[in-house]
C-alpha cells in the first residue's frame, strides 16, 4: 500500500512539473480560436440544415406521387 501512495505522489509531482513547462495560449489567441470554431460550427450546421430540408422535400415529393 505504501508503494502505491509513493507512486501516486511521484506521478502528481511529475504532472505539476510538466504543467509548468506548458506554453498556455494568450487570451487573444483563445478568443480567436473560439471564434473560428464557432463560425465553422455555424457553417456546418447551416449546410446540414439546408441539406436536411432539401432531402425532406424531395422525399415528400417522391412519396406523394
Amino acid at each position: 500500500m505504501g508503494g502505491t501512495i509513493q507512486k501516486v505522489t511521484q506521478f502528481l509531482k511529475e504532472v505539476r512539473f510538466e504543467l509548468k513547462r506548458v506554453t498556455w495560449p494568450s487570451r487573444k489567441e483563445t478568443l480567436a480560436g473560439t471564434m473560428v470554431v464557432l463560425i465553422i460550427v455555424f457553417i456546418a450546421a447551416s449546410f446540414l440544415g439546408i441539406v436536411d430540408i432539401g432531402l425532406s422535400k424531395l422525399i415528400k415529393l417522391v412519396l406523394s406521387d
